[in-house]
């Protein structure tokens, strides 16, 4: 079965003009100006005209089976559905785990990021939740970046109120265990850190990198949840990190003001990547630590996110990168760009960049703003 997309404005993220672009099964079989396929049988074509083509969105940071729980069982937030990630743009999804790590287990996390990828998506993810020691799948931090393909990394939580306070050297053993399973395995191995409110958020990261361990292995993601930490994470930028923006809130200015903020105090638009934190609990607290309020973020806070960008002046290929090749290359895998021979994991925008399909290994998900997929009990 082939697909044809005619005359998109196409951005791989790169701007490449006008272009036709032919999908066979789960790749991208050919990119030109004007592509003739009157020799092939099953051709399904789409007319982009006026449409921009662009990769599909990568989001390294959603709650697959839900996150919350910090006001009781009864505030855990649902697991996502199908829909609302191809509602999102979203063709490849990391879910990861939050404050609970007790009645939630990376077992259910791994059950669901299977089942989304029977449904559909690209699916990813993390072991382990704020907590340390790290709770596992298998037991071992090793083993389950070694073996289970899905499994990219490990999530924690530095500075914040609800972590665990690890030691330095903790954290190093946990870095290291990374950092061997990726070697074994051919993964880049990433520490994904949800980053607090806590003063010195960067003090134990920066101790590590001192000691020699590589700044690629660290993912520090919610960085512009106040000022004191957005400065940190601009100086861990700077020296070649990556930082994570979270679209879904916890700013201490828009989310897109913050990118421009970063872009323009001289950090390479390469080292920028956003994330949703979609599905995941947003608490608010008193400054007595009680909980007062709390609301789930959006899955799609990214597609939101990305007109607002390009409306304050970034251009569509930065903004573009930071949700799809940029959030690839700080994971270490082979997405979130469009060329002959790549995974056709595409986005059909408008021209004021809403969504209007969506297209997952060659499968169209979304035709004009219509859902064609669903998962099971939606």
């Amino acid at each position: 079965m082939f697909t044809l997309l005619k005359n998109a404005d196409l951005y791989s993220p790169q701007p490449l003009g006008k272009s036709d672009i032919l999908l066979c099964q789960n790749n991208i079989l050919a990119i030109a100006p004007s592509l003739q396929v009157s020799g092939l049988k099953d051709v399904n074509t789409i007319d982009c005209t006026g449409k921009i083509v662009a990769p599909g969105l990568i989001d390294q940071h959603v709650h697959l089976i839900g996150g919350g729980g910090e006001a009781g069982f009864a505030s855990r937030v649902p697991q996502v559905t199908l829909r609302k990630l191809i509602e999102a743009g979203t063709t490849t999804a990391i879910g990861v785990m939050g404050t609970d790590g007790i009645s939630r287990s990376p077992r259910d996390l791994y059950a669901k990021a299977a089942a989304l990828r029977v449904e559909g998506i690209n699916t990813f993810m993390h072991t382990g939740s704020y907590e340390v020691p790290t709770k596992t799948l298998t037991g071992c931090i090793r083993d389950d970046i070694t073996f289970l393909p899905c499994v990219l990394g490990v999530k924690i939580a530095l500075a914040d109120h609800r972590c665990s306070f690890p030691t330095t050297e903790e954290l190093s053993r946990i870095v290291s265990d990374i950092r061997i399973a990726g070697m074994l395995s051919g993964k880049r191995g990433v520490l994904h850190i949800h980053m607090g409110d806590l003063a010195d958020p960067f003090a134990q990261i920066n101790e590590l990198l001192n000691m020699g361990l590589p700044i690629h292995h660290f993912s520090p993601t919610h960085v512009a949840r106040n000022e004191h930490l957005f400065k940190d994470t601009l100086a861990f930028a700077r020296k070649g990190g990556y930082m994570d923006i979270t679209s879904g809130g916890s700013c201490f200015e828009t989310a897109e003001q913050a990118v421009r903020y970063a872009l323009e105090a001289d950090v390479n638009p390469a080292r920028i990547t956003i994330s949703s934190d979609g599905n995941g609990s947003l608490p608010k607290f008193n400054d007595t630590g009680k909980l007062v309020g709390m609301a789930a973020a959006d899955v799609n806070s990214n597609l939101m996110m990305l007109p607002k960008m390009i409306d304050l002046g970034i251009q569509p290929e930065i903004a573009i990168a930071m949700m799809s090749a940029n959030v690839a290359d700080s994971l270490g895998i082979k997405k979130g760009r469009l060329h002959e021979g790549a995974d056709a994991d595409l986005c059909i925008f408008n021209d004021d960049f809403t969504l209007d399909s969506v297209i997952v290994n060659g499968r169209t998900m979304m035709l004009h703003g219509e859902v064609l997929v669903q998962g099971n009990y939606e």
